[in-house]
């Protein structure tokens, strides 16, 4: 990964759409909720659910696992799978107490951290990055599809690579620096949703002149083969 391009990429996301302030909550462990929830759906999904969830008790651990699962599904249908996502969202605060709450969990290394997340139920690698990155605070880069398709057509990625192979290069390209990633992986997706579509609009893209693929009809992504790589997707 070339890492002087990736900083170039960067610094023009950040000029064309400014500070992105993520991630949107009111403590870490909403963000960790938030995380969880955010699988296959989009963020303003994501919000409705919390709204609907923090009407009916406070967001906090054994205040939702004291929620009977039917009003908790209930809660979060907005966000879709409601009934998966609440069982998830359960298992999550099952462990989260048992782990000894944020501050035992954030008293672990990195490495331990995410072992231990990535251990509960219903949370795969970018839900655990999520946590990391912006409810701990670690240098832990995410990766999502909007990450795969960026960085193809902008021949940074072949498109085909693993999720840990993707996390690595950025990581070991930018260094560890979390404020760096958290903005960069904000950026990513901002961008993703605004212009770098499936089907993009190039003309109006700041990275167009960056972009090999920029205006050609070959997008250089393909979402099907994406599906089984991505631990999550946000919508166009």
């Amino acid at each position: 990964m070339d890492a002087e391009r990736l900083h170039v990429v960067f610094d023009t996301l950040l000029a064309a759409y400014g500070p992105q302030h993520w991630w949107p909550a009111q403590s870490a462990f909403e963000v960790m909720v938030g995380a969880v929830l955010t699988q296959n759906t989009a963020w303003t999904n994501v919000e409705r659910a919390l709204l609907r969830l923090a009407a009916r008790v406070p967001l906090e651990a054994q205040a939702i696992l004291d929620l009977p699962l039917e009003a908790l599904a209930q809660a979060l249908q907005p966000s879709g799978y409601f009934n998966v996502k609440a069982q998830r969202l359960r298992a999550f605060c099952d462990a989260f107490i048992a782990e000894g709450g944020l501050e035992r969990l954030g008293a672990l290394e990195t490495g331990e951290l995410r072992r231990r997340l990535l251990a509960i139920r219903g949370v795969g690698p970018e839900t655990a990055d999520d946590m990391l990155l912006y409810a701990f605070g670690r240098p832990v880069f995410v990766v999502d599809a909007y990450t795969r398709r960026v960085f193809t057509r902008l021949d940074l990625l072949a498109g085909d690579e693993g999720y840990e192979t993707i996390r690595a290069a950025f990581e070991s390209a930018l260094g560890p620096d979390a404020p760096l990633y958290n903005e960069y992986h904000a950026l990513i997706v901002r961008h993703g949703k605004d212009l770098c579509r499936t089907k993009p609009r190039c003309m109006d893209c700041c990275l167009r002149l960056q972009c090999p693929r920029a205006g050609t009809g070959r997008s250089g992504f393909s979402p099907t083969a994406a599906v089984g790589r991505a631990t999550r997707s946000r919508s166009d």
